[in-house]
């Protein structure tokens, strides 16, 4: 059984693919293009960047267009935040009142991920993010930055995310990995365990 739980953020406990998607299709269509959310939904569950590099390549279109259609996505949440993940908000209560923590590791800046777990009310214990000067995964350090600054025993812990660089850096820090797969865009990861819901997990936390 795990106690303490490393969360990503944005397609792990909030629902940000959709929205996400949606902009990234309404640029190609402003440019004359046609592309279907799936076709976008299976290039941003490998990271955003790589949508924007794929889809600026495929049809033409300055990447910045893209970056800017993100931020404005992102400026937006900051008073209509996207929806959390069904039984999220359970979940991390259920972890807490077990004496688990609830610790975030996400590559969106501090401000936009604050906005997001702050607009929904989501139960976080700490959160760590590149902004705060650490590398991207799958590189480990915000692992190690949480693992150290808590005291925690890497075999205690589980790292939850949607994309194989979540399991990769988890892994560099010792800790094993479940990956909240996607319908929309399956993925090859080495984690330890698959779930399709987030209650999937409860089984692993001990917590029925």
């Amino acid at each position: 059984m795990y106690r303490h739980v490393f969360w990503d953020l944005g397609g792990t406990l909030v629902d940000t693919y959709p929205q996400l998607d949606e902009a990234f299709v309404g640029v190609v269509r402003a440019h004359g293009g046609e592309v279907s959310l799936d076709q976008v939904a299976k290039l941003t569950r490998r990271s955003t960047g790589a949508a924007v590099a794929e889809l600026s390549r495929g049809f033409g279109i300055d990447g910045a267009e893209f970056e800017r259609a993100n931020r404005e996505l992102k400026a937006l949440w900051r008073q209509n935040p996207a929806p959390v993940m069904p039984g999220a908000r359970e979940l991390l209560a259920d972890i807490a009142a077990a004496g688990g923590l609830n610790l975030v590791v996400t590559h969106r800046d501090r401000a936009s991920a604050l906005s997001l777990v702050e607009g929904l009310g989501l139960g976080v214990d700490d959160l760590v993010s590149t902004s705060d000067g650490h590398p991207r995964k799958p590189d480990p350090a915000m692992y190690r930055v949480l693992l150290e600054r808590h005291g925690l025993a890497a075999a205690d812990c589980l790292a939850v995310g949607d994309r194989p660089i979540d399991a990769e850096a988890a892994h560099a820090a010792g800790i094993e990995a479940a990956m909240l797969e996607s319908a929309a865009a399956p993925v090859d990861d080495d984690a330890e365990h698959s779930v399709d819901t987030l209650d999937g997990l409860r089984v692993l936390l001990g917590l029925g």
